[in-house]
């Protein structure tokens, strides 16, 4: 009895307290051991977030492609002219007006209440003459254009010319129309220009 109380039992207690001091550390290096796999996973996650932002942010428009739409434009056209015959009626772009100087904020909910005043939007008043076949090429080159656009206020007449003024005259297949249209170029507001707009909208 005096060995068990004096000897055994100590060390026994003692094995039970380094055992639980083990068990104790095993589950602290398991909790690291899953919270450095969390760690890895979030930034996996937050590596595909970017990788997903950067390629839909490209889908948009920015002050760049502005600059250049103009000359993107007369090239769409002047790439359809390019294949035709000598004789055959040309595609021209006939107008190309700026309605605003610079890019505003979306904010009227035309594009849905969810992207307002996170987007900005230059609109363009656009017109141009071609054949029928000629402008629908163009409105789908357009389309393919890397920025963002979206074309409003679509509206086509057969354009005026000396023969198609006189009463009784048939156009032919080729006639050319006359096409206007609304080109709106869209682009991400920066957080400064995003946090102006909500604060307008509750002031609102």
């Amino acid at each position: 009895v005096y060995l068990v109380i004096n000897l055994l039992m100590p060390t026994w207690q003692r094995h039970q307290e380094l055992q639980a001091s083990r068990d104790e550390k095993n589950a602290l290096v398991e909790q690291k051991q899953l919270a450095i796999q969390q760690t890895e996973q979030v930034r996996a996650e937050l590596a595909q977030v970017k990788q997903q932002n950067a390629q839909v942010l490209a889908l948009f428009a920015d002050e760049r492609t502005l600059d250049t739409l103009l000359l993107d434009l007369n090239r769409v056209v002047e790439s359809g002219n390019a294949q035709l015959a000598q004789n055959a009626p040309r595609a021209k772009l006939k107008r190309f007006v700026p309605v605003t100087q610079s890019p505003e904020i979306v904010s009227d909910g035309s594009l849905g209440p969810v992207v307002n005043g996170k987007l900005k939007r230059q609109v363009v008043n656009i017109e141009l003459e071609g054949t029928f076949e000629q402008t629908q090429s163009i409105i789908r080159n357009i389309e393919r254009l890397q920025p963002l656009l979206i074309v409003k206020d679509y509206q086509s007449s057969l354009a005026q010319t000396g023969d198609n003024q006189q009463p009784g005259v048939v156009q032919p297949r080729g006639a050319v129309i006359t096409t206007s249209f609304q080109l709106e170029a869209l682009m991400p507001a920066s957080p400064a220009e995003a946090a102006a707009a909500a604060s307008n909208q509750n002031q609102q």
